[in-house]
């Protein structure tokens, strides 16, 4: 296993962000974690990105127990994709600069800078498509473009997992709908193994071999997507009801009604 969590519970003062999570994840997979907003998704990430609060239980990432010692070891081999944020668009750095980060990421911010640093970089913005932008400041891109430069960074530093948390979020459709593309994309080509975190239902990704519902801080289901996306299971997970529909062997999702608990 690529990752494993044994009985992890991850605290943030007084409150307990995850409860006892197990979770094996397969090197090669490609995970896809969803939930409401609020449910540990996010925290989730955090641990496998050798950060968060652990209270009691053991992580494992890339052979690596997640503790001090080792989150280096850990960090430099694990590429993490944010959620979309406002950038100041009086930012002078520019894309390839922000781009070099990740690579900086892998060999150490005094590391010697080599050409085949220059070239790995060029490749991972010519293949999310952005090798065009490569002078432009950042502050004067789109929320697509921004997020394409997220993920050229993680690809940037080599990684062997990659986690994008919320990677569609406040992106408008067309951008949404890159975004996914392009991560389909990279993992059919490069077999990294991929987290993927996302609320929304209907940008869960085709290539998606393994899916995790988080409620509450707590795992409740998990297994292929066949097993998991299942309208009893993702009602329960979100509160309301979801209706599943097959067209052209893909699922799409409808959200009816709220279920009240009073």
């Amino acid at each position: 296993m690529i990752a494993s969590l044994n009985n992890v519970t991850v605290s943030y003062r007084d409150h307990l962000a995850l409860k006892n999570i197990c979770l094996d994840i397969p090197k090669g997979s490609f995970v896809s974690v969803i939930g409401p907003n609020g449910a540990g998704k996010t925290t989730l990430l955090t641990v496998i990105n050798g950060l968060g609060e652990i209270v009691s239980g053991r992580a494992f990432v890339l052979g690596f127990e997640v503790k001090s010692k080792n989150l280096s070891r850990i960090r430099k081999r694990v590429g993490y994709v944010p959620q979309h944020q406002n950038i100041d668009r009086r930012s002078p750095i520019s894309v390839r600069d922000a781009v070099c980060i990740g690579r900086f990421g892998k060999i150490g911010l005094f590391g010697s800078w080599t050409k085949r640093d220059d070239e790995i970089v060029r490749y991972a913005m010519e293949k999310v498509g952005i090798a065009h932008l490569s002078q432009k400041p950042i502050g004067h891109l789109s929320g697509g473009e921004n997020q394409k430069v997220s993920i050229a960074r993680a690809m940037a530093q080599e990684p062997e997992i990659i986690l994008l948390d919320e990677p569609t979020s406040n992106l408008d459709p067309r951008s949404q709908h890159e975004i996914l593309r392009l991560v389909e994309k990279i993992y059919d080509e490069h077999k990294y193994t991929v987290i993927f975190v996302t609320h929304i239902l209907n940008h869960i990704p085709a290539s998606c071999n393994l899916v995790v519902l988080v409620k509450n801080g707590a795992i409740i289901h998990k297994g292929s997507p066949d097993e998991t996306l299942k309208e009893n299971m993702l009602s329960e997970l979100y509160g309301c009801k979801i209706t599943v529909v097959n067209v052209h062997g893909k699922r799409h999702f409808h959200t009816g009604e709220y279920q009240s608990h009073d």
